[in-house]
């Protein structure tokens, strides 16, 4: 017989509350409603109080507020949020600071019809990755990343690229923080498993993702640099892996890595030095 788990009485306790320091609870309640309604098309009122714990009233008072100016929209005939056209203008300010998304398009779909492969553009935040665009193939079975959507980055072949590029000091203080979660019986999720797996990134120039966040899905990704020689961005292609042959990998690999100096060269950038496994000056 199935257990019959009781709902606690009362309301759930907000992470809303004061003496947050030296945040505003206000402004805090608002941009958590702001991101809620970021994260899917359309939410109720209802259900935007639930599932962010604030009272009814106050965030119905949010999203007035928002909708004055133009963050928020409501839709009359179904009663539910979605966020405005002033939401969009700031968060492409984010992208419009720099030139990467103009720089990469081209690089991208150059990259896409060199390999048959759907090309995306992500950008570290922490331990994860962020999908900032996307150039999709042509062949009817092919992988789709919405923009905005997150994946960590020791299951991600733009993320792996990353991590093998970053000082040994940040990348340590970055491992001692992330759960390596699993995803599939190809997921490296020891320390260990990933520094190899790095290492060959590293001497190779480029990463390889066999299965490690989806299975069937396949990904290989290079880094991208800003003036400084710092890691801004990554670039990879992804596809079902039966089109990640063996005799193909190294071939993509090559065609990635090709991109992001690209990309990197157009947006002022400059690739670092790095090395190979054992010292020995890369290329």
């Amino acid at each position: 017989m199935a257990e019959i788990q009781r709902k606690p009485r009362g309301r759930p306790k907000s992470p809303f509350t004061e003496g947050g320091g030296s945040t505003i609870q206000a402004l805090d309640r608002a941009l958590a409603v702001l991101s809620a309604l970021a994260r899917q098309d359309h939410a109720s009122l209802t259900d935007l109080s639930d599932s962010l714990n604030i009272p009814t009233a106050t965030t119905h008072r949010i999203l007035a507020t928002l909708q004055q100016n133009g963050y928020a929209e409501l839709d009359e005939a179904s009663q539910t949020w979605a966020v405005g056209v002033e939401a969009y203008r700031t968060g492409s300010a984010y992208l419009n600071r720099t030139t990467l998304m103009d720089v990469a398009r081209p690089a991208m779909r150059s990259l896409m019809q060199a390999t048959g492969e759907t090309a995306n553009l992500a950008v570290p935040d922490g331990a994860e990755v962020v999908f900032i665009g996307q150039i999709e193939t042509q062949n009817p079975i092919r992988a789709f990343f919405a923009a905005g959507t997150r994946t960590p980055m020791h299951a991600s072949g733009t993320g792996k690229a990353i991590l093998a590029s970053m000082p040994e000091a940040h990348l340590s203080r970055l491992l001692s923080r992330a759960e390596l979660r699993e995803f599939t019986d190809q997921t490296l999720t020891t320390e260990a498993q990933l520094r190899a797996d790095l290492e060959e990134t590293r001497a190779r120039g480029w990463s390889f993702d066999q299965e490690e966040r989806h299975r069937g899905m396949s990904c290989i990704g290079a880094a991208i640099y800003d003036a400084r020689g710092e890691i801004v961005a990554g670039v990879s292609i992804s596809g079902p892996s039966t089109r990640f042959a063996d005799r193909r990998v190294a071939a993509f690999g090559a065609r990635v890595a090709e991109a992001a100096r690209e990309i990197t060269e157009g947006i002022g950038g400059r690739m670092p030095a790095l090395e190979r496994a054992g010292g020995e000056p890369l290329g």
